[in-house]
């Protein structure tokens, strides 16, 4: 994602999953398909992750939610024939049946530094992630546009839900991911930040206090990267569909732009106690779309439907200023009626009884339309 971009604008990472064609079990290759993706990539990048069974493509700047798709379509074609002969790319947020064990860590120092850290608690990141960028160039506004994004995370999260499976079994969770990767000590929703230089103390005493190496090292699920003019917005699973990755794309820009124009109006916020964001995380992680969601607004649980049309609600003024309204709406009420990737995933080990079944389903929605 490029610096000093303009307002609004929208970047995407998305984490992939490298399987074998025959076992379906997770690959250790990314090196190699780092190297042949970039050869056919054009703008943006695909880049290695901290196993080497996983790659990341990352997109350059886009304007529109057409550009987006465009260029998601475009990397995942170029990653899927990286992958050569014998190998699948599957985008899921956790692998239904490998075992962080069986997988080799990539060799690079930034990887090296971060399992001596934090030891077995990063190799067991075995885990894949969605992340959107959206340009804003005032960091104090950025700060307190923040403050008021951290409410609707986790109906994304519960959105987005797309990693059941762990290490051959139902975790029970429609995201495990979320549980996996929230043991790190600077993951979960954001603080509440009174300023920049509030916000900036404190990442400066994480550094010094040598819980993060640097502040590139800080992974709540939104955040203010170093090296961009942007909001990242990190709470969501990796969606095998790229209709659910450019919908996230599009309802987080929404909400950012949402949040920055009521903020200009000084309109009043819920400032959400740090206990019920994370209760209302791990609600949407346990259940997604299937269960009842926190209303952080109103401190009680609500449908699913209920809360995710909260913030359709919210989102709808930005989703129309747009042009994005009957897309990202209308991909919506799809998921609302068919389901998340959690759901479909469990439909199809329920239907075959099969988790390489599961995994071929993920590779062929991480395909279509490519």
């Amino acid at each position: 994602m490029a610096s000093g971009v303009d307002e609004y604008t929208l970047g995407v990472e998305e984490e992939y999953q490298i399987v074998d064609s025959g076992t379906r079990g997770l690959r250790s290759q990314g090196g190699r398909v780092v190297e042949r993706a970039r050869g056919n990539r054009g703008e943006g990048d695909v880049t290695a992750e901290l196993m080497e069974s996983q790659v990341e493509a990352v997109s350059p700047v886009c304007r529109t939610l057409g550009e987006v798709r465009a260029e998601l379509s475009r990397l995942r074609r170029a990653v899927i024939g990286a992958a050569g002969e014998g190998a699948r790319i599957a985008a899921s947020s956790t692998h239904p049946f490998s075992h962080w064990r069986e997988q080799v860590v990539t060799p690079k120092e930034r990887y090296r530094v971060l399992i001596e850290a934090y030891q077995q608690l990063a190799q067991e990141q075995l885990v894949f992630g969605f992340h959107v960028h959206v340009g804003i160039k005032d960091r104090e506004s950025a700060v307190r546009v923040m403050n008021r994004l951290r409410v609707w995370l986790a109906p994304l999260l519960a959105l987005s839900a797309n990693s059941p499976f762990w290490l051959g079994e139902d975790s029970g969770y429609a995201s495990y991911r979320t549980q996996v990767w929230g043991r790190f000590p600077v993951s979960g929703p954001p603080g509440l930040f009174a300023s920049r230089a509030k916000h900036d103390a404190l990442v400066e005493a994480l550094v010094r206090t040598e819980t993060v190496e640097d502040a590139t090292k800080i992974y709540w699920d939104a955040r203010l990267p170093e090296k961009t003019d942007t909001i990242e917005v990190r709470v969501a699973d990796v969606c095998p569909r790229i209709d659910e990755a450019v919908m996230l794309a599009g309802l987080s820009r929404a909400l950012v732009r949402a949040c920055y124009e009521r903020d200009g109006r000084e309109e009043p916020y819920p400032a959400a106690r740090p206990e019920l964001l994370r209760a209302a995380h791990w609600r949407a992680s346990r259940y997604g779309l299937e269960g009842e969601l926190v209303d952080v607004e109103e401190e009680r649980v609500v449908p699913a439907g209920y809360e995710i049309q909260k913030l359709l609600d919210f989102a709808r003024p930005a989703l129309e200023e747009l042009g994005d309204w009957d897309e990202v709406s209308g991909t919506v009420r799809e998921t609302l009626e068919r389901g998340n990737g959690a759901t479909r995933q469990r439909a199809v080990f329920r239907r075959t009884g099969s988790l390489e079944a599961v995994v071929d389903m993920l590779v062929d929605e991480t395909a279509r339309g490519t």
